[in-house]
């Protein structure tokens, strides 16, 4: 692709990070249920580090207001991170990303490798994508990713880990792709089950 029209797809978006004044938008994102289990989850999965807190009698309304409003209050406590892509004022892609005790989830993986200590700087995760399917390969999620880099670099960088799919149609595909991350200097450590794997950078 010619370079002028890769600046124009670029111009065409415009990020923010979440946080209580743009938590509406964040809103408007998920009630398009722009994935498969994105509107249910409100990106709370990676919060957690046990099972979901739905009871079998639990209908799966009830289930999926708690998420949202569990959401909410840690929007409100400054625990949630992410940045929201938009094109033309509308909110078209999310990234989550936090430190590693907001979003403990992935430490309940077998499979998952503890970083070595690294003169004790921060563990920042990248867990998840979703992007609005009118806007699916057109290099959202790459600029979701571009920012929440540069967030975490403004916070005073760290170590970065993340758990891409090695293929199209993987498991766990919310996560990315592993391209995408080679393409931001990120290194594969280990595998992470049958279709993902762990990769790291630090910046």
């Amino acid at each position: 692709m010619n370079s002028q029209l890769t600046s124009a797809r670029v111009s065409e978006y415009s990020t923010k990070q979440l946080s209580e004044r743009t938590w509406r938008d964040f809103e408007r994102l998920f009630e398009t249920h722009p994935a498969p289990g994105a509107y249910p989850c409100w990106c709370m999965y990676n919060h957690r580090c046990g099972p979901e807190p739905r009871e079998k009698r639990d209908s799966r309304a009830k289930w999926i207001e708690q998420n949202h409003r569990d959401k909410e209050a840690l929007v409100e406590k400054g625990r949630s991170h992410g940045i929201l892509v938009y094109a033309q004022g509308e909110p078209v892609g999310w990234c989550q990303f936090g430190l590693s005790e907001e979003l403990p989830r992935i430490e309940k993986n077998p499979k998952y490798l503890k970083p070595t200590s690294e003169s004790g700087r921060r563990l920042w995760r990248i867990t998840c994508f979703v992007v609005h399917k009118k806007y699916r390969r057109r290099g959202v999620a790459r600029i979701a990713l571009k920012a929440a880099l540069a967030a975490i670099q403004n916070e005073g960088g760290g170590q970065v880990e993340a758990y891409p799919i090695k293929r199209w149609g993987g498991y766990q595909k919310y996560r990315g792709a592993v391209s995408m991350f080679e393409k931001e200097g990120f290194q594969i450590v280990a595998p992470l089950g049958k279709s993902n794997v762990l990769v790291r950078k630090s910046i």
